[in-house]
């Protein structure tokens, strides 16, 4: 049996054993705090729901800031939070590739926060013609991303739709102006602007500005760019006259530096994707994510 699912099954059977006896933490923490208990699965997520559930809700991440959330392991006492959670919201598109086996244990209902997200392909690797994950670095899929989570926190918690509802629509104004301040951004160009970055998380945002896009790898796994992908961007940087060229900050920044030094272009960075920063750093909020990574990204395709 996988050391995950051994380790699960002793956790489960403390928890029924604490449900008979000494409450647990976790238990006594909840009834310290009645809210409804929602999980998400990685920050970004967590923090667009705090934004829309305002104090009605208690809202938790099961990744913690900083982590790289595509091959996230699921810990045991992942699973002993989720048993007290009232709603868990994944983003779906085959994002978290660990959480079909996580819900598995877990009996609280789940809401994929993607759907109704028109996809991006992934073009290429090992994942090529499946769903890029990252819809959420869009201004405009976020909106979407926005209204599945009201609606969500409005059939858990009725009493205060109204106030879900006025919550993200407020939400859905402050991407929409990040969204015209990026189109605006690129719109008056003649030639088009190519987006060269790590990972290839940024397709949708690329969709919105009406970007090329290229990328060293797809989607985040143990390479951080073999000698062919590497070769291949910095033929596209040199076919564009790129001048600018983008890591994000859950990787190894080694293989775009390659391309920098190879090239000519400026390095700039880091941009933010999977993970939101410590309330002290750049991006403690999806909407301080969206508009750090937009501003480095005007700047430096306008440079």
């Amino acid at each position: 049996m996988p050391k995950f699912w051994i380790a699960a099954c002793l956790i489960l059977c403390l928890t029924v054993i604490s449900g008979c006896g000494i409450p647990s933490t976790a238990r006594t923490a909840a009834h310290a705090d009645p809210r409804p208990v929602v999980l998400t699965t990685f920050s970004v997520l967590a923090d667009l729901t705090r934004t829309v559930a305002g104090d009605h809700i208690r809202v938790e991440s099961i990744t913690k800031v900083g982590t790289e959330i595509h091959g996230y392991e699921p810990t045991p006492s992942d699973l002993v939070r989720a048993q007290d959670a009232d709603l868990i919201l994944d983003n779906g598109l085959g994002l978290e590739r660990w959480f079909e086996r996580f819900v598995l244990s877990v009996d609280a209902p789940h809401v994929v926060l993607s759907e109704g997200v028109e996809p991006v392909d992934i073009r290429s690797g090992d994942y090529q013609g499946l769903p890029n994950p990252h819809a959420w670095m869009s201004p405009k899929a976020a909106q979407i991303y926005v209204d599945n989570i009201s609606a969500a926190l409005s059939d858990l918690d009725p009493a205060n739709s109204r106030e879900y509802a006025a919550n993200g629509a407020a939400l859905k104004q402050e991407l929409q102006i990040l969204l015209t301040e990026l189109q605006a951004a690129f719109g008056a160009s003649s030639a088009t602007p190519a987006l060269v970055t790590c990972e290839g998380a940024f397709s949708y945002l690329a969709r919105d500005a009406g970007l090329e896009e290229a990328f060293i790898w797809p989607v985040n796994s143990d390479s951080e760019g073999t000698p062919r992908q590497i070769k291949d961007v910095i033929a596209f940087v040199e076919k564009h006259d790129v001048p600018t060229v983008f890591c994000e900050s859950t990787v190894n920044p080694s293989a775009q530096q390659q391309v920098a030094r190879s090239t000519g272009a400026e390095l700039a960075g880091p941009l933010y994707v999977d993970s939101l920063s410590e309330t002290a750093g750049p991006v403690p909020t999806f909407l301080d994510l969206l508009r750090h990574d937009i501003n480095i990204i005007v700047e430096g395709l306008a440079s």
